[in-house]
């Protein structure tokens, strides 16, 4: 049978009133006792039940964490960069996955609520925004990764987008582009929103134009979707001589629908992608893109929802809470060169 907290108190010789305080971490209790009841719990396998605390309003050390899509790399690598911070604080972390359905969010909401998570770090859309409303009532801290959450003070961590995108536009320029195209993500998307106005920007600051037929949006498969939605573009008279797509996976997407239309990356067609996944080191050829620091994202939305962070008080009028904005960078591989035609 499993372990009980009697049995840990029996077993070493002690109340259980000073099993509960090693538990957690109070009482006045000499080293030589704690480390003998520790003993005893190890050796009795004796793990607390989240439940229990939870019930007694204590902390339960797990924190959820909701992304859109497990499966993009991105993703991926924000929620391992969480779970490895969450660690170093002695949290686990509950990882759901919307698919960008706001029924889905709505429920993980409840389902984290339930088991009295002590913070939740969102990383995809709400469009239902009842449960997300309770948790803030209840003062439950939630914080924001990736992604804005317009109209609600909670702790933020995104990455400067709109500069992402002047960075991918200035370096195709810099090349000698002056036909490019843009593959976005859903039009609903923030992130993606910023992405393509930075781009349009700095085109427009050198007297270049960005047409809105020149921007094709994607849903849910990225790579497929970006496949097709290249193919279109490169497919006519007029195709553009570079593309600039809001993620890596729509990259790849690119990079496949360039090549089914025999054309040359980057001979014939640039491609810069964001992110900066592992995939994007691994594509033939190698991926231009732009770089999120996602280590540092996943650290500081962890140390910011359970108050590790230290920093000015926040600068926005009103704001009780931290909003941290890092800078992208440009990493440049082997998917762009000057257009076809042009030499130095």
């Amino acid at each position: 049978m499993k372990a009980t907290i009697y049995d840990v108190a029996r077993e070493a010789g002690v109340s259980i009133a000073a099993v509960s305080q090693v538990i957690n971490g109070k009482g006045k209790i000499s080293e030589e006792r704690r480390a003998a009841i520790v003993s005893v719990m190890e050796k009795l396998n004796y793990k607390p039940s989240v439940i229990a605390a939870a019930l007694t309003g204590k902390k339960t050390y797990t924190l959820g964490l909701l992304v859109p899509d497990i499966s993009n790399p991105f993703f991926a690598e924000i929620a391992r960069a969480v779970e490895d911070q969450g660690s170093l604080h002695g949290y686990s972390i509950v990882i759901c996955s919307t698919d960008n359905r706001d029924e889905r969010g709505e429920n993980y909401l409840s389902l984290l609520e339930q088991k009295s998570v002590d913070g939740i770090i969102i990383g995809t859309g709400m469009g239902g925004k009842d449960m997300l409303e309770k948790l803030l009532a209840k003062s439950v801290p939630i914080a924001a990764i990736a992604r804005e959450m317009s109209g609600y003070d909670v702790e933020t961590v995104v990455i400067n987008d709109y500069e992402g995108g002047r960075l991918a536009a200035r370096h195709l320029i810099e090349l000698g582009h002056t036909r490019m195209a843009v593959l976005a993500e859903s039009a609903k998307i923030p992130s993606s929103q910023e992405r393509i106005r930075g781009f349009r920007d700095e085109l427009a600051a050198a007297g270049l134009e960005l047409p809105p037929e020149a921007v094709r949006a994607s849903e849910r498969d990225l790579v497929k979707d970006g496949k097709r939605n290249a193919a279109a573009l490169l497919d006519s008279a007029e195709r553009p001589t570079a593309l600039f797509c809001c993620n890596d996976l729509l990259a790849i997407g690119a990079l496949q629908g360039a090549k089914e239309l025999g054309l040359r990356v980057p001979e014939d067609v640039s491609v810069v992608g964001f992110d900066n996944t592992i995939l994007a080191s691994v594509t033939d050829p190698a991926l231009t893109t732009i770089a999120q620091p996602t280590d540092k994202l996943g650290q500081l939305a962890v140390d910011l929802i359970l108050g590790k962070y230290e920093a000015e008080p926040p600068k926005q009028t009103g704001a009780s809470k931290q909003r941290i904005v890092l800078e992208p960078a440009l990493i440049v591989r082997q998917s762009t060169s000057q257009p076809a035609g042009r030499s130095n």
